[in-house]
């Protein structure tokens, strides 16, 4: 035996070694399983150097600390919360909200996310129109700005934003910034030197320990809020860059949908943001403080709990509520998203949905923005329209939009989309939304948006060239690592 066939030999032992282990530690999702195991099966060793790189389990692993919020009384307001939709004293004070109590007691109990009703809303579906109110509100901060965001890009619009941001520090508002470190992976130290000085903090979320390599890039924080002087929160599909403004002439125009919310529910953003910023920054940590849960009058009767999910968590608590709010319709499911790659549950309860004689219907880009995503994304969707739901295509350039709306009575709008991505790796953030004026508005706009946009047909979608059946084929069986 010459020496190359010993190194191939060992090689291919290694290689089976490997794909073992793989086996082994991802028995609880036989589709990453299999999919990782193609991987290992066509690049040897330099798979399972991937797999170090993007397939670590944060399930066991404790990135959050909850003690200090105990001093806001957040656990005696849920556990008071539970008791009374079990006793079933719990005033609510709109239909929808009492109509979904199993919904509202589900995440209570296990995601520890308190129901509040007293919330005014304003849905934003355009990008200018956002950042003018975001930033006429960052102008008006008097004690703290609390900022996150997945990208946040070195342009006009972001050093719009970091300069006003050194401004409000410079006048002595306290004001963080915590962004994704592959999301902002453009940022340089030279975007944040100015902001610095003034006093400002910044912070990016699992940065890298080693100069080129970065174990932990496959889990982004892909959550989008914004907190200021505790009175008014965003969160929603926006990020900061151009191309949210509609300028990048690849996209053309930026649809996605973000809520601006005033009320007691903007609590449950604080907390989320606290979380996170302290378990990113080792220097600076937020210590309770009166002025971060200010009083805030009621100003609104709409109910809604802020939700989060993230590869920390046993259970996929975003994906959860979107099968329950589905399994729930009775008359119509409307849903907007860029990526249209449910797991087996997700595809299940819609399937079952069409064939129940529930609407569905589903709006995709017409354009990608990640190849191997849009044709996963093709495959799906052709699983439910041979079932009979109906799925559009949004041509007025680009749709970002999470939403759910069921029955015109309840929402979710948030950070995460339907895939596995969202569901199993990234920290996601959603508002669950238990009002029939706010489900019939999201409803309103869906229908505006089919203005812009032309169904898929089965009868198209049956008819497309063998080399696009080939290319979904690929991305389907990738899709659990996507």
């Amino acid at each position: 035996m010459n020496f190359s066939s010993l190194i191939l030999g060992l090689i291919l032992f290694l290689n089976f070694i490997f794909a073992l282990v793989v086996v082994f530690k991802e028995r609880r999702d036989p589709g990453a399983t299999w999919a990782w195991l193609l991987v290992l099966s066509f690049i040897p060793i330099a798979g399972f150097l991937l797999y170090l790189l993007f397939a670590q389990n944060f399930r066991h692993v404790r990135l959050f600390h909850w003690d200090d919020l105990k001093k806001i009384g957040v656990k005696e307001i849920i556990l008071e919360q539970l008791e009374r939709i079990q006793m079933g004293n719990f005033r609510f004070y709109n239909e929808s909200a009492s109509k979904y109590r199993d919904l509202i007691y589900m995440y209570l109990k296990n995601n520890h996310s308190m129901f509040t009703e007293e919330n005014a809303v304003d849905i934003i579906t355009d990008g200018q129109e956002k950042f003018d109110k975001l930033f006429k509100d960052i102008h008006g901060a008097k004690d703290y700005i609390h900022i996150q965001y997945y990208i946040i890009q070195n342009d006009v619009l972001g050093k719009k934003l970091i300069n006003l941001l050194t401004q409000k520090a410079r006048e002595g508002v306290k004001v963080r910034v915590l962004y994704d470190q592959l999301g902002s992976r453009k940022l340089t130290k030279r975007f944040f030197r100015e902001f610095r000085a003034a006093g400002g903090l910044a912070e990016a979320f699992f940065p890298s320990r080693l100069r080129l390599i970065n174990f932990r890039l496959n889990y982004r924080n892909h959550r989008k809020l914004v907190i200021i002087d505790g009175e008014i929160g965003y969160v929603g599909g926006f990020n900061v860059g151009d191309e949210y403004l509609g300028l990048n002439s690849k996209f053309g125009y930026w649809r996605d949908t973000h809520l601006r919310i005033i009320g007691s529910a903007v609590y449950a953003l604080q907390i989320r943001f606290i979380l996170d910023w302290n378990q990113a920054s080792h220097h600076h940590a937020i210590t309770y403080s009166p002025n971060l849960f200010p009083e805030v009058a009621p100003c609104g009767r709409i109910g809604m709990q802020i939700v989060t999910s993230g590869p920390d968590s046993e259970l996929e608590h975003i994906k959860n509520g979107y099968i329950k709010m589905i399994s729930s319709a009775k008359k119509t499911i409307h849903i907007q998203t860029p990526y249209f790659i449910p797991d087996a549950s997700v595809l299940d309860s819609l399937r079952i949905a069409v064939l129940s004689g529930v609407e569905v219907k589903i709006m995709i880009p017409d354009k990608p923005d990640h190849i191997f995503v849009y044709w996963a994304t093709y495959s799906y969707i052709g699983e439910l329209l041979k079932v009979g739901a109906t799925v559009y295509l949004y041509n007025n350039g680009f749709i970002h939009s999470k939403t759910i709306v069921i029955d015109e009575e309840i929402a979710s709008v948030g950070t995460a989309n339907i895939d596995f991505r969202s569901f199993k790796l990234n920290f996601e953030v959603n508002a669950f939304l238990y009002d029939d004026r706010i489900s019939k508005q999201l409803t309103e706009m869906f229908e505006e948006d089919l203005r812009v946009s032309r169904q898929l047909t089965l009868q198209e979608y049956q008819q497309r060239p063998r080399w696009i059946r080939i290319k979904e084929g690929i991305s389907r069986l990738l899709s659990p690592i996507l």
